[in-house]
Order: structure tokens, then C-alpha cells, then sequence
């Protein structure tokens, strides 16, 4: 039965659908709240109020690199659930720099002389 409450809880957390479109982006890679937010166009406190969600379920852990937080899922069962959920192997968001997010992942990308941002702030 444990395994079963388990599951639920996890069906629970991400059966909401920005919920699933953040644990869609962090199957791709650990992310920070400033690069989901722009990510998904809704503001800062909202993506952490779903990120609280998501973390109290375990279904994401949250790891420091200095003065940044950042996001991953919290095992690949998460990422089978939401590949099953979603009818795709691959993640429905790709990773990409965004012009308008100041995360150091997209700082460095626009550094590195990335062409396009394929998101429009």
C-alpha cells in the first residue's frame, strides 16, 4: 500500500499543468526559479509557490551553488511518470538560453555567442 500512496502523491504534485511543464523542463536539466520563471512567463513568486509544492511532495530537491538554487528532480521515476504522462520519451520544453532571464546558465550561453534565443522575452 505504501508504494501505492507513493504514487498518488506523486500524481497528485504534478497533476497540475504548470506543475508538469516545470518538472518537464528539469527532466532536461537542474534549473533555477529566475530561468523557470522566464521560462514559463509567470512571475518569480508563483513558479516558487509550485516549486514548495513539487519539493514537499519529493518530487524535486533543491541543491545550493553559491548564491543560486537550483532544481532537479528528485529521482528518474519522476521523469518516467511525466514521460508516460506526457505520451513522449523526449521532454516537451527543450533547454534554451533566454534573452530575458539572467540565470548564470543563460549569461554564459549569450557569453558563448549563442545566434537566436528561440523564447522572446
Amino acid at each position: 500500500m505504501e508504494s501505492y500512496q507513493r504514487q498518488a502523491t506523486l500524481l497528485k504534485a504534478i497533476g497540475h499543468p504548470v506543475r508538469l511543464q516545470i518538472v518537464d523542463l528539469l527532466r532536461v536539466e537542474p534549473e533555477c526559479v529566475c530561468h523557470l520563471s522566464a521560462a514559463l512567463d509567470r512571475s518569480q513568486p508563483y513558479v516558487s509557490q509550485q516549486l514548495a509544492i513539487l519539493r514537499n511532495a519529493g518530487v524535486i530537491v533543491d541543491e545550493r551553488d553559491g548564491t543560486n538554487i537550483y532544481y532537479r528532480l528528485a529521482d528518474e521515476n519522476v521523469a518516467r511518470q511525466v514521460a508516460a504522462a506526457c505520451g513522449d520519451a523526449d521532454p516537451i520544453v527543450e533547454r534554451q538560453a533566454l534573452a530575458c532571464c539572467n540565470c548564470p546558465k543563460c549569461s554564459l550561453a549569450r557569453g558563448a555567442g549563442v545566434e537566436a534565443y528561440k523564447v522572446a522575452c
